[in-house]
């Protein structure tokens, strides 16, 4: 037997398909290639949230039955994973199932598994829409909930009778947006959705790969939304969200919108686009906008927190550092100023 150094090795010696699944920020598969290279050292994890990897690591055998684990790690100052912690992680694995994955666990297997500190589980939406992702792309059936779902999206039922509609039956829903004209059922029951279907559906965007046609639709909608006089910031905030997986230049446009009015600003829109939409921000003049409107609300910590998190993202570190030391604009040099000051009392 080969020795076990990474996830992967032990992965490849179980003759188990697999699949890594970023779960931090967005719910989004991880090449295996580039989780191989993360791993090793080669390169940092790509997503990091308060300098953390949270991320899934499905496997399935021939049957296609997938096993699942949570796994949490802290990541070092350069945003790389720490292989003491993988180390640690593969020998309770070892003790625990040996290198035979693809086996049903004792119940004292299961116990002795659970008891690590790199496991966790995830917010409950995020994981009603996860497993609707996995058993999507292992074309397993969907859940019992989902049938009734897309008869309600449908328009077959009142609109006001959405109680009965299940959260697993509207991820079930997004997780198959290329079948059986779900996108096209979405994109016309947006026009009726009461306001807690809409915030469910939107929730469960958020993590979606969105159809342009789907998004085009999202994006009418929070521009309506951003042009009242007096917006509702919390489901404009929801927009946002749920535009996270549409095209660049769709989503790059809501944001554009949003940053050039100071009063749509709230620190829920800008905690929404640090948290979901940061790709936008790989613009330096977008970057440099976000930070100032950051720094216009006034809350140091709010400011210190984001742009922490934000500058450990590899895509966008080369981008807010020369920030630090360039910036023309007075409100974000003081802020800038008290991060530094911070940082060096911390």
């Amino acid at each position: 037997m080969d020795t076990i150094q990474t996830l992967t090795d032990l992965l490849k010696q179980s003759q188990c398909e697999f699949q890594i699944t970023e779960l931090g920020r967005r719910i989004q598969p991880i090449p295996q290639s580039e989780f191989e290279q993360i791993e090793r050292g080669q390169r940092p994890w790509p997503y990091p949230l308060q300098r953390q990897a949270r991320f899934a690591i499905t496997y399935w055998n021939e049957l296609k039955q997938p096993w699942i684990w949570f796994l949490n790690f802290e990541l070092d100052e350069r945003g790389l994973m720490k292989p003491a912690d993988v180390g640690q992680f593969i020998r309770y694995i070892l003790e625990a199932m040996g290198t035979r994955l693809n086996q049903s666990l004792t119940e004292a297997q299961q116990e002795k598994l659970a008891n690590n500190p790199y496991t966790f589980k995830p917010p409950e939406d995020k994981m009603a829409l996860f497993h609707s992702q996995v058993r999507a792309m292992l074309d397993l059936p969907a859940s019992q909930y989902y049938e009734h779902a897309q008869s309600y999206f449908k328009g077959e039922q009142e609109w006001d009778q959405w109680q009965s509609v299940g959260l697993q039956g509207i991820t079930d829903i997004c997780a198959r947006l290329g079948k059986e004209q779900n996108a096209v059922h979405l994109i016309k029951s947006l026009n009726h959705l009461p306001a807690q279907p809409r915030y469910a559906l939107l929730g469960a965007l958020e993590h979606t790969p969105l159809q342009s046609r789907l998004a085009d639709r999202l994006l009418a909608q929070a521009e309506e939304e951003a042009r009242q006089p007096e917006p509702d910031i919390f489901l404009l905030s929801a927009y946002i969200r749920a535009l996270a997986g549409s095209p660049e230049n769709q989503l790059s446009g809501i944001i554009h919108t949003v940053l050039a009015k100071a009063d749509l600003c709230h620190r829920e829109i800008l905690i929404a686009i640090a948290g979901r939409c940061w790709s936008v921000l790989a613009g330096e003049k977008l970057a440099e906008q976000f930070l100032i409107r950051l720094a216009q609300t006034g809350e140091q910590s709010l400011f210190n927190q984001l742009f922490a998190d934000l500058v450990m993202l590899p895509e966008l570190r080369i981008i807010l550092l020369p920030l630090l030391h360039s910036t023309a604009s007075a409100e974000l040099e003081a802020a800038i100023t008290a991060l530094q000051h911070s940082t060096k009392n911390s």
